[in-house]
């Protein structure tokens, strides 16, 4: 109370540092880092494994299993999945999300050094690497254009290094690049005329191409290091280098292979609407403004593009600052929208000051709360927005509550500063505890477990700045700002309406000079336009300005029709509250029938919520994690089995492809299209039959057909072709899981583990509104296998390392060494290899070895033969692991699905119990005993989600609680308080219900929390306004209708300033005051339908609870305290 006391009395002093927060608050908006997600540290580690040639059985065994058994006692780890082909393997390592990254990174790569003595000599030195959010591209620009690839690729590092030469970008990687390499192609005929060695050959490379330090010598005269220079340089140098004598002739490499400088074997095609193309992925810094970052990349592009050929396009997409700006853009809609919305109702029920006032407390607690979060080290990213949007409802019950009180205060007689003062004093402690209970409902989500809890943190901390400083606002500058307000909009007016009136008047007589045609009028004109302005300017600021405040103060105002029911209202008077009129009167008359009935309206509010719970699970819609957002990108997925050559791949892609570019041509709906075919893998599709992609971004939602209809043209149109499977895939709207349906089976018997699946695999191929399943199991095909007769080899002298190097140059080639030429950044390799013509299958059956026998056909003792390919080898903790994925056909939810399949699989012993029916006639699957089944994914994250939402509640419950006895030293005060946050939710489901939505795990559940401190508030307010009329009135009756009666303004105001400041969400309309547009239905808004939906619907509700069930309670309290105390009497 002394602070408010010190502020009202040192008003100019908090009207200065309210000005400075609003200016430094819009400064920092300005300037504070934007970036479309939280930079948080993503708990996996990912060790790559890599062996030419190694195949999927021996790099489980050789590779995979060493690293395995040691990482997998490295601290905090949640689970190990690795994966062996050929070729390779990898080992991901999954941790507890909030791990120190650093220390897990130094853990791993001592685990991975101990298990390098157990790989095998051949295999390349494993990588150890984390997954940063930070390096994700912020930007793609693609290079397109009918060039060879060697000058795409040229143009594209030309690219890549000014890129790189802006301070906040991370790196610029070229996607799309093949590296350079040249091909020794070697004379078959000359390479066995000349009985050269291979192995001997490998050696005199390696020795001829060396830098050699011959140490230094000091004469006395001086020193001098000495140097042998024996490095490539050219390809000059390698056609040069002798690689056997005979006497005096000496035979270089000219002699019997031809060399070219060239590219590495092409293992897969990429096209930018159906060009050839080079893509430059470009990531930023932390903490840099990724709106900044991408406008300098984008001014850095054009300026270095200058001098490109005309033939060469530059098309950029992925942008992610589009999605920053358009939810910025929505941010600053919503809050001017609940401004000038607030500052209508207020003004119409309030008067000018007030509305000001409150009008005022939004961008001020706003400003405020970014000062904090900048101050904090935060940036502006996707989940600070969602927080500040979800705050538009939240920050302006506090200052009405102020204001109102003030209002009244006012009409009963009291000066501004009394009714100011005595408004901030006697809300304060009410104020107080609604805010720290609406804090408490969102203080337990700091400690949301998972990745998800790591984005979803921002979200307490941002409500936490904003409704903290909405409290200072409410109970300081609002009050200090209501007393000052007349004075400094009297200076304000003063200055402001003269110097208007003299700029019109000189702006009149410049328009009427500029007629003149008299030239010696101009000298008097010009005079008279300086001169008249000025005396205009005097004139209105002494005479007219003054006498305006002289009448107004003057003007007499109706006491009888301004304080008649202020005077009854007022906790001093004793006129009986039946005696006001008006929409109060109404109210009144109806509370005072209810408490004549407390037990039947506390039985009929439980009825109905009981009811709306009941008639939730007939009817309701499901729930499903987040919510289903129109999307900016799609993609194809193409699916193909058999052995198919990269040109092969790239066919069956390019008609897909094809089919999108005809629909492109006719509709206009893609800005770019961008297909990747070919040996191509993604972290996405574990699938072996994947062969290639088609990424589409999608032009302005407004500009183009939904989603859906234009996937299901691709998927109608694409059904021509023959021999693949094409799926489609949207962008997810929040943290993707992948599809919703993913069975994992896990087993320590491989063989039974691919039988099992493969039948449950038919099984789901065949279970309804099931739709795009895939799996990861091998896939048919075969492989050619060179089997060795060890015993016939050795009597010629010939072991399996020379069999090998021969069968190289029939394949992709023996590496001799690297090189570094003076126009190249990398070393490039040199492959010893034959020409194209003899790279066949029947080339390796026609091969001849180098023996101390001569020249020896390896068919001798070698056995070609087909094997079926093993593919790849999966594996979760150990244990071999294959998972089977499905999506869901449009308008079926997935959570219905979910709890089928989990009975179905035997996952769960309960039928599942939808929309009011139980499924007992459902098919049921055995699996065998030694086959584990889980449904994970989507489905795991949230139910985790689920779990820990729930958890939340109830501990923000019970913070409320004690935070309510603090407050009222009531247990019944307290419980009936939460009462209400219960009852609340059966508003949150009628709105469901009635809007036909699913209960949203993330958002809806979020709404709910922040409808709980909406409630609290409201209650808080009117039973501590009940425990101080209560010792004023003759009768508890009486007190409570007065409460009702003095409580009915500010509950209907904050209800319906909330309820419109969300509408525009609800009806997902966005109004842009900047452009003038309304637009309905676009994918921003649909972000926040459920949230805005579940805060309206039961705010509603709560409303109805507050004005009549509340009074019904505490009526109901007393008739039980009065029948007791009778009982005991007796």
């Amino acid at each position: 109370m002394n602070i408010i006391d010190f502020a009202l009395s040192k008003a100019r002093v908090f009207v200065g540092i309210l000005i400075f927060i609003i200016v430094s608050g819009a400064a920092t908006y300005i300037t504070i880092p934007k970036e479309s997600t939280p930079d948080v540290n993503i708990p996996i580690i990912y060790v790559s494994l890599s062996q030419t040639g190694i195949s999927a059985e021996d790099s489980e065994r050789l590779l995979v299993k060493p690293i395995e058994d040691e990482v997998k006692g490295v601290e905090g780890i949640k689970e190990v999945r690795s994966t062996a082909y050929s070729g390779g393997g990898n080992v991901l390592l999954e941790f507890d999300a909030g791990f120190n990254a650093d220390q897990a990174m130094l853990d791993v790569r001592d685990k991975v050094d101990r298990a390098k003595g157990d790989l095998p000599d051949e295999a390349n030195e494993p990588t150890v690497s984390e997954v940063n959010i930070s390096t994700f591209p912020i930007l793609l620009i693609s290079l397109v254009g009918d060039l060879p690839d060697r000058a795409l690729q040229d143009l594209a590092l030309e690219l890549q290094d000014d890129i790189e030469t802006i301070g906040s970008v991370l790196e610029a990687r070229i996607g799309g690049k093949r590296n350079e390499q040249v091909d020794i192609l070697i004379d078959k005929t000359a390479l066995e005329s000349y009985d050269i060695d291979l192995q001997v050959l490998i050696n005199t490379v390696r020795e001829n191409n060396m830098m050699v330090s011959a140490g230094g010598q000091d004469t006395g005269d001086g020193s001098f290091n000495i140097k042998v220079p024996g490095l490539f340089e050219n390809i000059e140098d390698v056609l040069n280098t002798p690689i056997k004598t005979f006497g005096d002739s000496v035979i270089t490499f000219r002699d019997i292979a031809s060399i070219k400088r060239t590219f590495e074997d092409r293992q897969s095609y990429a096209n930018v609407n159906g060009s050839n193309s080079v893509t430059i992925e470009v990531s930023k810094r932390i903490g840099e403004n990724i709106i900044g970052t991408i406008d300098q990349v984008k001014a850095v592009v054009s300026e270095s593009s200058i001098n490109f050929p005309s033939s060469v396009k530059i098309l950029y997409s992925q942008d992610q600052s589009k999605g920053i700006k358009t939810m910025l853009n929505s941010l600053q809609n919503n809050v001017i929208a609940a401004i000038i919305l607030v500052l209508i109702i207020i003004l119409g029920a309030l008067g000018v000051r007030s509305g000001l006032l409150v009008g005022l407390s939004i961008p001020g607690s706003f400003l405020s709360g970014l000062l904090a979060l900048s101050i904090m080290g935060f940036t502006i990213n996707i989940v600070v927005l969602f927080a500040l949007i979800l705050s538009v409802g939240l920050l302006v019950d506090g200052a009405i509550v102020v204001v109102e009180y003030a209002d009244r205060k006012l009409k009963e007689g009291l000066t501004v500063v009394e009714a100011y003062g005595e408004a901030s004093k006697k809300m304060a402690l009410p104020i107080i505890s609604s805010t720290a209970t609406t804090l408490a409902a969102f203080l337990p989500l700091i400690f949301w477990p998972g990745l998800a809890g790591e984005f979803m943190k921002y979200l307490p901390i941002t409500l936490i700045c904003v409704l903290t400083s909405s409290l200072f606002m409410a109970l300081l500058f609002v009050p200090v700002l209501g007393t000052v307000l007349n004075n400094l909009a009297r200076i304000f007016l003063q200055l402001i309406i003269p110097l208007v009136s003299a700029l019109i008047l000189f702006n009149l007589i410049s328009y009427g000079a500029g007629l003149n045609t008299i030239s010696y009028l101009s000298i008097p004109l010009t005079i008279i336009k300086f001169l008249l302005p000025v005396v205009a300017f005097i004139f209105v600021f002494s005479k007219i300005i003054p006498r305006i405040y002289k009448f107004t103060e003057n003007k007499a105002v109706s006491s009888e029709e301004v304080s008649e029911s202020a005077k009854i209202l007022s906790s001093e008077s004793n006129i009986s509250i039946s005696n006001i009129k008006g929409f109060i009167g109404l109210y009144v008359k109806v509370i005072s029938f209810l408490l004549n009935h407390p037990a039947k309206v506390i039985i009929s509010a439980i009825v109905v919520l009981i009811a709306v719970n009941f008639s939730y699970t007939r009817i309701g819609s499901g729930v499903e994690f987040f919510p289903s957002v129109e999307p900016d990108l799609a993609k194809i997925v193409v699916f193909a089995r058999g052995n198919l050559s990269v040109e092969e791949k790239k066919d069956y892609v390019g008609r897909v492809e094809n089919i999108i570019l005809q629909i492109q041509n006719r509709n206009n709906e893609f800005k770019s299209i961008y297909s990747l075919s070919g040996n191509v893998s993604e972290q996405s599709e574990s699938s072996e039959d994947f062969i290639g992609s088609i990424s589409l971004e999608y032009n302005d939602w407004n500009k183009r057909r939904p989603s859906l209809v234009i996937l299901d043209e691709i998927l109608n149109a694409t059904k021509s072709i023959k021999g693949i499977k094409v799926e489609t895939r949207e962008q997810e709207g929040g943290p993707s899981g992948g599809k919703p349906i993913n069975i994992k089976l896990t087993s320590s018997n491989k063989n039974l583990l691919i039988f099992e699946s493969e039948k449950l695999k038919r099984f789901i191929d065949n279970y309804p509104d099931l739709m795009n399943i895939e799996d990861n199991l091998p896939a048919p095909g075969i492989e050619w296998e060179i089997n060795v007769d060890r015993k016939q080899a050795s009597k010629f002298g010939v072991n399996i390392g020379s069999i090998g190097n021969v069968i190289k140059l029939a394949t992709n080639g023996l590496k001799l060494g690297e090189y570094r030429p003076d126009d190249s950044n990398d070393s490039i390799p040199m492959y010893l290899r034959y020409p194209n013509e003899g790279r066949t299958l029947d080339a390796i059956n026609n091969l001849r070895i180098s023996t101390q026998n001569g020249l020896v056909p390896i068919s001798n003792f070698v056995d070609i033969k087909a094997a079926n390919t093993t593919g790849n080898i999966i594996r979760v903790n150990s244990k071999n692991a294959i998972n089977i994925q499905a999506d869901v056909k449009p308008g079926v939810f997935a959570d219905f699905k979910v709890r089928e399949l989990e009975y179905v699989l035997g996952i769960s012993d309960e039928p599942p119990f939808i929309r009011g029916k139980l499924l007992t006639d459902l098919p049921k699957y055995k699996l065998d005993g030694n086959v584990k089944a889980e449904l994970i994914g989507e489905n795991q994250d949230q139910q985790e989600a689920q779990s820990f939402l729930t958890k939340a509640f109830s501990v923000a419950l019970f913070m409320m609680l004690m935070i309510l006895l603090l407050q009222f030293n009531s247990f019944y005060s307290g419980l009936l308080i939460l009462f209400a946050v219960v009852m609340s939710t059966a508003g949150v489901l009628i709105g469901l219900m009635i809007t036909g939505q699913a209960f949203g795990i993330v958002m809806t559940g979020v709404g709910v929390i922040a409808l709980a401190g909406i409630v609290v508030n409201n209650n808080i307010i009117l039973i501590d306004t009940f425990d101080f009329l209560k010792n004023k009135t003759d009768t508890v009756k009486e007190a409570i209708v007065k409460t009702g009666a003095q409580r009915l303004r500010p509950v209907l105001l904050t209800t319906t300033t909330t309820v419109l400041g969300l509408l525009p969400m609800v009806t997902m309309t966005n109004i842009d005051f900047v452009t003038r547009e309304v637009t309905r239905g676009s994918p921003d808004t649909q972000w926040w339908v459920q949230l805005s939906t579940a805060i309206v619907f039961g705010l509603i509700f709560a409303t109805i609870l507050t004005l009549i069930v509340t009074p019904s309670a505490l009526m109901l309290k007393e008739n039980v305290t009065n029948w007791y105390k009778n009982r005991v009497n007796s």
